[in-house]
């Protein structure tokens, strides 16, 4: 691996990530509302792969896997949003803030989603300075990849439908792989993370950026993800029952009605 290489990878990425964030700092003061970020979230990684892989010249297949994933979580992200009014986190964050508003945006939402970003796709990076071909754990990380970008899409496009029809206002999605795990997308997103450091894993430096996936699996459970949505969702009708017979994250088969 070109250990100088991708010293210096990782610090052009930083400064693309940041110029990423003043762009979308300055649309969004245009747009006058923040929750654009969300849809940036999947093509700030592409955007990082795309980077990385013109200035190493190699790491075909962890840059095309990261393009695919966020273009396609953009799209879907974008395609949700786009019919909402701005999303209520980003309200209540700005009406806490003080001094210049456009400075306090930019510290507490997009240079935080820009710091996670570019730590969590140091696998991707490294990746693209192992060299050589795909080895056993650069196709074992294709496989877990696969599985994720299927929950992660098969999920979203399920709840999308089922969220379409009025008849289904006001109740639980527990349907599909939605049976099987509260969050299917959540899970399949972790998926493709520690897939793409599997990729990594091919030479022992990509093996140390075990933290970046380990990062974004903790948010996916404990942070914006999983906990922030089970928040929200905890007081609707049936959403305790549909807890109790349904897995949390991994997916398992449901427990029979009534049991605990």
């Amino acid at each position: 691996m070109n250990l100088a290489g991708l010293l210096a990878n990782l610090g052009i990425t930083a400064v693309a990530v940041l110029l990423v964030m003043l762009i979308a700092l300055a649309v969004a003061v245009a747009r006058g509302r923040h929750d654009g970020i969300d849809t940036l979230w999947g093509l700030g990684f592409a955007v990082i792969a795309v980077v990385g892989l013109i200035v190493s010249g190699c790491g075909w297949l962890s840059t095309v896997l990261t393009v695919v994933w966020g273009v396609r979580l953009a799209a879907h992200i974008q395609l949700r949003n786009g019919r909402r009014p701005e999303d209520p986190r980003y309200v209540a964050l700005m009406k806490r803030a003080t001094g210049n508003p456009h400075w306090y945006a930019f510290r507490k939402i997009y240079l935080v989603q820009g710091v996670i970003m570019w730590f969590v796709s140091w696998p991707v990076q490294a990746a693209q300075y192992e060299g050589g071909g795909i080895g056993v754990f650069g196709w074992l990380g294709l496989v877990v990849w696969l599985v994720g970008f299927g929950f992660e899409s098969v999920g979203d496009w399920q709840l999308s439908r089922f969220k379409a029809d009025p008849a289904n206002r006001g109740k639980i999605m527990d349907r599909g792989l939605w049976r099987y795990t509260r969050h299917p997308n959540y899970f399949g997103d972790a998926c493709v993370w520690w897939g793409l450091y599997l990729v990594a894993c091919q030479h022992w430096l990509g093996a140390l950026t075990v933290l970046s996936p380990l990062v974004m699996t903790f948010f996916l459970t404990r942070g914006t993800g999983k906990a922030l949505t089970e928040k929200a969702m905890g007081d609707r009708p049936g959403y305790a029952e549909y807890v109790q017979r349904t897995s949390g994250f991994f997916p398992l088969p449901p427990k029979p009605e009534g049991s605990r």
